[in-house]
């Protein structure tokens, strides 16, 4: 009887013992040490818009090798810019078990019903780059300074044509493109660019001769630049037969490939008809092309390796139980909620700095631009 209360003693003090290690490994934020080693090997889901854009494909290849990097398992989907076609995908991860969901939505209204999926199911989601709409249940957003990226693209549209610095008064032509009317981005990029342009279409030296100045008379559905092609043909037919066109905002460079290819059917940058000031945004290679080509003026620059790099510490950090890091906490109401984020800095980019901005960084290879 002496020996078993003696066997039961040391149990019991190794008993005690593992308590006492298992409080001492207790973290600040009151989970324990080993929370992150039991979040690694977990499966993160990504979804991106299309592949028809080589920067959505860029920016899926770079989430999964930062996620990959920092421990995770990932799957990837491209919802081909079909809203249902995301849904559905969405909804698999959902089934499968994934343990948070990076999503760059093709339709920022249509996600109410899977979120809440994502919701009930305890999974964590961080808005990639496009702010999901009128969702209480969206954690996190990653993104550039969307209304800063508008600035650089009218400055750009201001500066080239000797506006900014007085050399020139005009008055200049100048037309209007935005983006996708279901994308929130769209209106941050405009409202950007018409903060720098309003100001001189009020006094009469920009002069938008289509009349059409408001966001819902110039937005380009999924962002296609054939649906943009179409459009610039229709202003050159209908505004300039007898003046020509001096400068076009346009929000991202497949946009600005198709609007550079009506104004070329239109003998626009032959010898008398120089091809007016076209903006872009995220210097993909066939904009870089035509940049150095002298036909695109300028893009806006978007590291998207380090736009990967700020999603996946965010899931890192929310399946760890610590707070990511953000610096916005008011810019982005989504209808729903005010959504915490974190804002990158985009970067005016033309021939004279494509090179060593986008190039020398390594964001595309020297010998693809030449």
């Amino acid at each position: 009887m002496r020996i078993r209360r003696s066997a039961l003693a040391a149990i019991a003090a190794a008993s005690s013992l593992a308590l006492t290690l298992s409080a001492c490994g207790q973290s600040s934020e009151g989970g324990s040490e080993d929370t992150k080693g039991d979040a690694k090997g977990s499966t993160v889901g990504i979804a991106m818009p299309t592949k028809s854009s080589e920067r959505w494909i860029a920016d899926g290849a770079n989430v999964e090798k930062n996620l990959k990097a920092a421990g995770y398992k990932t799957k990837l989907a491209f919802g081909e810019d079909d809203p249902d076609t995301q849904v559905s995908q969405i909804e698999n991860m959902i089934t499968q078990g994934v343990s948070a969901l990076i999503i760059a939505a093709i339709d920022n209204k249509s996600l109410d019903n899977v979120l809440q999926q994502a919701k009930d199911a305890d999974i964590p989601v961080i808005s990639y780059d496009r702010l999901i709409l009128n969702s209480p249940n969206v954690d996190y957003y990653a993104s550039f300074d969307n209304e800063k990226v508008g600035e650089l693209q009218g400055g750009q549209i201001v500066e080239k044509l000797g506006l900014k610095d007085g050399s020139k008064k005009g008055p200049f032509n100048v037309e209007l493109f935005a983006g996708s009317n279901d994308d929130n981005n769209t209106r941050y990029f405009f409202n950007g660019a018409m903060k720098v342009l309003q100001p001189y279409i009020d006094k009469k030296q920009l002069v938008v001769k289509s009349g059409q100045t408001k966001l819902t008379q110039v937005t380009t559905l999924r962002w296609d630049g054939g649906t943009a092609q179409k459009r610039m043909e229709e202003l050159l037919t209908a505004a300039y037969r007898k003046d020509k066109v001096d400068a076009v905002l346009s929000p991202y460079d497949g946009i600005s490939i198709g609007i550079l290819s009506a104004l070329k059917s239109d003998d626009y940058g032959s010898k008398n008809k120089p091809l007016p000031i076209v903006t872009g945004q995220d210097a993909e290679v066939a904009s870089l092309k035509s940049i150095k080509a002298g036909e695109q003026a300028a893009t806006v620059f978007k590291d998207t390796r380090e736009l990967a790099k700020v999603a996946a510490n965010m899931v890192d950090s929310v399946l760890n139980d610590k707070k990511p890091e953000i610096n916005d906490t008011k810019s982005y109401d989504n209808g729903a909620k005010v959504v915490p984020a974190f804002l990158l800095t985009p970067v005016s980019v033309d021939k004279t700095n494509y090179q060593k901005v986008v190039v020398d960084s390594g964001y595309v290879k020297a010998s693809d631009v030449n």
